[in-house]
């Protein structure tokens, strides 16, 4: 059963930031190839599908069965057939080798384990022209949104991005209560095998 709750947020949360601006901004285009690290409910993940279009491709993964199967659903529902899904932690997730243009992380990092393993899992994931973002909230009080105290700041998270191998592009505020930091992956970075138990939506019913 869908979390009514969740939904509802994010239904409130395109009031105050749009998913297909952002993606724009950040690049992403038709034909690209663009990874969601921790997709939850597709807030990016659906739009960023349709920016790319058949002609590209969106790797999703998240923890929560609920979040991915209901993606999955809407996914169908909007006639979206170029997104492969896959449940389970970031930390232990290659999606794909040296395959993406963008490995974006949608306010999000603060929440994983080990937040650097997913930093040098997408670094892996990536081309070596590909970019990360990371797109995240600011450490101050702000209406809605975590508890201040597990939110990374900005300077945290670029750290974090620095010692995962990455060169940092630029940090910008992202709206009022967002900041969004791009990077570059260093030369010299590994690859590992692909995992072989990724799920592609099936095509919607006509």
């Amino acid at each position: 059963m869908w979390d009514q709750q969740k939904l509802d947020k994010e239904t409130s949360r395109q009031k105050w930031q749009n998913p297909k601006i952002i993606l724009k901004q950040i690049g992403l285009g038709s034909g690209k190839v663009f990874v969601d690290i921790g997709c939850g409910y597709g807030f990016f993940a659906i739009p960023a599908a349709q920016i790319v279009g058949q002609e590209g491709r969106v790797h999703a993964i998240d923890l929560d069965t609920t979040a991915i199967n209901t993606l999955t659903k809407e996914a169908a529902k909007e006639g979206i057939k170029n997104i492969i899904t896959r449940t389970g932690p970031a930390e232990g997730a290659i999606l794909c080798e040296g395959c993406a243009d963008i490995a974006f992380f949608g306010i999000v990092l603060h929440d994983f384990k080990n937040p650097k393993k997913v930093l040098i899992n997408a670094k892996k994931m990536l081309k070596p022209t590909g970019k990360l973002v990371n797109l995240d909230w600011k450490k101050e009080q702000t209406p809605f949104g975590p508890p201040i105290n597990i939110r990374f700041t900005k300077e945290k998270a670029a750290d974090l991005i620095k010692k995962a191998g990455f060169k940092i592009g630029a940090i910008n505020a992202a709206g009022p209560y967002n900041y969004i930091i791009t990077a570059k992956p260093r030369r010299g970075y590994p690859f590992t095998k692909k995992p072989n138990n990724e799920t592609l939506h099936p095509p919607a019913q006509d």
